[in-house]
């Protein structure tokens, strides 16, 4: 079973609690892995008190995104090229900081959340 919940941040927040195996394998709940669109790979981030898992985005999954809206410019033959090379160039850096800003914010983060769940669900009954 799941829980929906509102984070600290405002947005909707889903969890559920797994098992680790002997070998510290966890399997990623089939909804999640649905509705995330994980792949091959995902990338697992430590924080302070926290592993975070996320899927890995490969930059060729923006190349249609950033064709798209070059075309919707206008921008056709050489000066598409041109401004498609430019515009890749930029994702890996800016993939990068927001990655740095995310960890960031993880980290100024108090806890694990515990206290808030502990508070949510204290009053109900077993």
């Amino acid at each position: 079973m799941s829980i929906r919940t509102i984070g600290r941040s405002g947005h909707l927040m889903e969890t559920k609690r797994i098992s680790v195996s002997k070998k510290r394998q966890i399997t990623i709940p089939q909804r999640f892995f649905e509705k995330l669109n994980i792949g091959d790979e995902v990338e697992c981030i430590m924080t302070n008190s926290e592993i975070i898992i996320r899927p890995v985005r490969q930059e060729t999954e923006f190349a249609e995104e950033i064709l798209k809206d070059l075309i919707s410019k206008g921008l056709q033959g050489e000066q598409l090229l041109a401004e498609f090379r430019n515009t890749r160039a930029k994702i890996r850096p800016a993939i990068k900081r927001m990655i740095e800003e995310a960890e960031q914010l993880a980290q100024e983060l108090d806890g694990t959340g515990d206290d808030m769940m502990q508070e949510i669900f204290s009053n109900m009954e077993d």
